[in-house]
């Protein structure tokens, strides 16, 4: 399924380079036994992290974050990954708190195509409805044989989050331009949340790297 024209508005914007990104601040997310770190670069952040996983109960992962009410419109480019396990995830999180356990809605990029469990391709969408609740993937509703259909694409994995109230929708693009709807998803999340880049390591003893460009947003 193809974006609507409504939701294509995050093209129309331009990104933000990081010497203007205000409101936007760093941290590690449940006391991950390596620390992460978020440096500004031309157009973005180059990002490291630890952490066991954003997943089950409770997070560890380093998040660049602002707080945001309301519905919103995020997106951003994911230009390279090097994991430390199969499952490192980098991608946009929106979250109620910054507490480990808190409720969240997580659309990711995982380093290439592999196999693992559901997922179809590269992305994915998770998330947590409750605080200290369990995790749950999202996929398409519509699933097609091989090969995925949302392939890994660096140095173009684009990653927006549209959110209506409660409605949650995700997209994938391989130019910032033409998005392809990957999930919608109902979340009750307070209005106002904390949003931005987010990256996982999945080894708590090896970091992960990821450059994530082109951040932009509207309301």
């Amino acid at each position: 399924m193809e974006a609507s024209p409504k939701s294509n508005a995050v093209s129309g914007h331009h990104a933000l380079p990081a010497h203007q990104s205000a409101g936007f601040f760093n941290l590690d997310i449940g006391s991950p036994q390596l620390g992460g770190s978020a440096k500004p670069v031309e157009a973005g952040w180059d990002l490291t992290a630890g952490g066991a996983d954003i997943w089950e109960k409770s997070d560890q992962f380093h998040f660049l974050c602002k707080e945001i009410s309301g519905d919103f419109d995020i997106a951003v480019r994911v230009e390279s990954f090097t994991p430390a396990h199969l499952y490192s995830k980098a991608g946009l999180m929106i979250r109620e708190t910054l507490n480990a356990d808190s409720p969240h809605l997580m659309f990711l990029v995982f380093a290439h195509d592999a196999q693992r469990n559901n997922n179809l391709g590269a992305y994915e969408m998770q998330l947590r409805s409750g605080a200290g609740g369990d995790c749950q993937a999202v996929y398409p509703v519509v699933r097609p044989p091989a090969p995925p259909e949302f392939p890994a694409a660096y140095p173009n994995s684009w990653l927006r989050v549209e959110r209506r109230e409660d409605q949650f929708s995700a997209f994938a693009s391989r130019d910032g331009k033409a998005w392809k709807l990957y999930a919608a998803q109902t979340l009750a999340l307070a209005s106002k949340v904390y949003v931005g880049p987010a990256l996982t390591s999945h080894n708590p003893q090896v970091e992960a790297k990821a450059r994530f460009r082109d951040y932009a947003e509207s309301k």
